[in-house]
């Protein structure tokens, strides 16, 4: 691996204090290329633009895969990464259902560990706060023919993470419009599932509403995810998820979830979810949360339900009977290493002797 540092860091303390998603980039990128049939050896290089031209695969055929994932910062200053074997093993998944080359172990591993070794400055210690890091690949082949392209690139760019929402959602009940299909791209971390999703998020928000629960493609009556994330809905005292399909993202935060719910003694049930099932244990007064999980946002609680002309609103629980409230406070204590990891999710990021 080649590393070229930056001349001088860009980071300021006050790069913690940044309030939108996604913006403030850290001073080093990840870069390796795919030409010949063979991956070159990658470089960290400062992070900033490169050059392409219109020509671009993937703006043409939407040759583009990405993962979310994070780095924190213990009580003691030690950087730790999530589950990392997990988005490893499904940007591969991703990769083979785009027809694109998958990544070896040592670029998206071993890179990104030595990436965040030498940005470690950047990653916050704030209770909450972490250091969001974005591998990405996408076609790079200059040629306008509709075939997979023979040239891709591979990067790993990371940003400072606040909160990613400051108030509890609403969601709208998808009756037209769907995020994936069977057969489909679905279960993979492809771009065009996200840019196909925000002309019907928008026309949501012009209701009122922050996103949307996604229904099955073909009958609109189960539900799936919602927004960008996957889906849990509490009725009673039992937390409720879809199954994994090749619809639905295998999310790491999902099967955390899962595992720390049932540690926590909490019962949880993994099938399909029927709109008519959620309004009417709604009606029961036997709805008490839904709640969406993902690495931006961790845990999210929603306050209100559209469902056709109808406003299913929420009533908010205290904290400590809020399934929402106590597994995000699990989970993120666990991330930071607050708590004991007893399921070995937490891998350190070792200081490294690194040079140009």
């Amino acid at each position: 691996m080649r590393i070229e540092k930056i001349k001088e860091s860009r980071f300021t303390p006050e790069a913690y204090d940044v309030k939108t998603f996604g913006t403030k980039f850290t001073d080093h990128m990840l870069i390796a290329e795919f030409k010949n049939g063979k991956w070159s050896e990658p470089v960290i290089k400062p992070y900033g633009k490169m050059e392409f031209t219109p020509a671009l695969s993937i703006a043409h055929y939407g040759q583009g895969i990405f993962e979310g994932m994070k780095a924190y910062k213990d009580k003691d200053g030690e950087v730790h990464l999530f589950r990392p074997e997990k988005n490893f093993v499904r940007f591969n998944k991703s990769a083979v259902r785009m027809d694109m080359p998958e990544i070896p172990e040592e670029i998206f591993l071993e890179g990104m560990k030595v990436l965040v070794d030498i940005d470690r400055q950047w990653v916050p210690s704030d209770y909450g706060k972490s250091l969001y890091i974005r591998p990405v690949m996408f076609g790079t082949e200059e040629v306008i023919s509709a075939k997979s392209s023979s040239e891709f690139l591979f990067a790993i760019v990371m940003a400072v993470a606040p909160e990613y929402y400051s108030k509890p959602l609403s969601l709208k009940i998808a009756d037209k419009y769907s995020r994936a299909a069977n057969g489909g791209t679905g279960f993979a971390k492809a771009a065009g599932n996200y840019g196909g999703a925000f002309y019907p998020t928008r026309l949501a928000q012009e209701e009122g509403y922050d996103q949307i629960i996604w229904t099955d493609d073909a009958t609109h009556t189960f539900i799936e995810e919602a927004g960008t994330m996957n889906v849990f809905v509490r009725i009673g005292d039992k937390l409720v998820t879809a199954p994994i399909s090749e619809r639905i993202l295998d999310g790491v935060t999902r099967d955390s979830i899962l595992k720390i719910a049932e540690d926590l003694g909490i019962e949880t049930e993994v099938r399909r979810i029927t709109v008519q099932e959620l309004v009417e244990a709604y009606r029961k007064g036997e709805l008490k949360e839904v709640i969406g999980v993902g690495t931006a946002a961790v845990v999210i609680d929603y306050v209100m339900i559209g469902y056709g002309n109808e406003k299913l609103t929420l009533t908010e629980l205290p904290d400590d009977q809020c399934y929402g409230k106590i597994l995000k406070r699990k989970l993120v204590d666990l991330q930071m290493g607050l708590t004991e990891d007893p399921f070995g999710w937490r891998v350190k990021v070792e200081h490294q002797t690194v040079g140009v």
